[in-house]
Parts: C-alpha cells; structure tokens; sequence
C-alpha cells in the first residue's frame, strides 16, 4: 500500500503538471542555444532539465540513486521532442511514487558523479526536495521565456500575458 507521504508527493506533482507542461508547449524550437548570460545555461538544457526532473523521482523512488555522469542525456532539438520526453518522464515519476511504501521512504538516496558520492540522505527527504528543485528550474525558464517575448502561462496566479490580467497601477 502506498505511503501517505508518497501520496503527498504525487499530488505535488500533479499539481505542478500543467503549469509545467505549458511552459514547455510554448518552447521555441529556435531558442534552444540561446543564453541570458556567458554564466547562464542554455534555453535548450535547461528546458530539458525541466522536462526530465520528473525521472529523477523514478529514480530516487525505486533505484536509490542517481550518478549525473551516467543519467541518460537526450539529444532532444524540438517542442515536439521535448512534450514526448516530459509525458514519458511524467508516467514513470507517477507509477513510482504511487508504488511507494513506508519502508520503501526511510531507504536512504544518493546522489553520484562518476560513482563517487555527492550526498546521502532518506529518500522521504530528497524527494520533496527534488519537487521543489523542479519548481525552482521551471521558474528559471519563465525568465528565459520573458527575455525571449515567449508568453509565460499563468502558474500560481495570472501571469502579465494572460487576457484578463490587469497591471498594477
């Protein structure tokens, strides 16, 4: 039986689909290089990462692990691309979190490069964490959509591109 706290978890998720899946929708297939700043990842990667986060959860959930040297990198260049590669990833983070048990949360996760470990700690704890990390990169991508004259879709609240939005005065 799943875990009240993967429930939680996959509720989360659920809850930050749609406003994640219109960001990606609205990619331009002609930004994927571009760059805000030399320090700045590209439009490309970063909504990559966004699409792909929710695989990470697959992973914690039921591997324990992740090592960001072997984590599978697609070679993605389109909207279309990108949808297919954030729905796949959806499935998998909502199959895995709804299997979830009590024991399964208390397992420990770690996160790897090239096999060495980055950090350890109970999987109830990397997961919530992973979510908002999720949210924190959806949002850099907002930024980059703006600077790009991209509409950004309402999220939390009405965003400046939604019809009935009024400014401030």
């Amino acid at each position: 039986m799943a875990s009240q706290h993967a429930e939680w978890l996959l509720h989360e998720l659920n809850s930050e689909y749609e406003a994640t899946r219109k960001c990606l929708e609205r990619f331009p297939d002609d930004k994927f290089g571009y760059k805000p700043h030399p320090k700045s990842m590209e439009m490309g990667y970063l909504a990559i990462l966004v699409a792909a986060i929710p695989l990470w959860l697959k992973y914690i959930g039921e591997d324990g692990e992740i090592d960001l040297a072997k984590f599978p990198q697609p070679d993605i260049t389109s909207t279309q691309g990108l949808l297919e590669f954030f729905e796949k990833n959806m499935a998998e983070a909502r199959r895995a979190l709804s299997a979830l048990t009590d024991e399964d949360l208390e397992k420990d996760f770690s996160l790897k490069r090239d096999g060495q470990s980055l950090y350890t700690v109970k999987r109830r704890i990397d997961l919530p964490v992973t979510l908002n990390h999720w949210v924190h990169h959806r949002g850099q991508l907002t930024v980059y959509m703006r600077l790009n004259d991209v509409e950004v879709p309402a999220i939390y609240g009405p965003s400046a591109d939604d019809r009935n939005f009024k400014a401030p005065e």
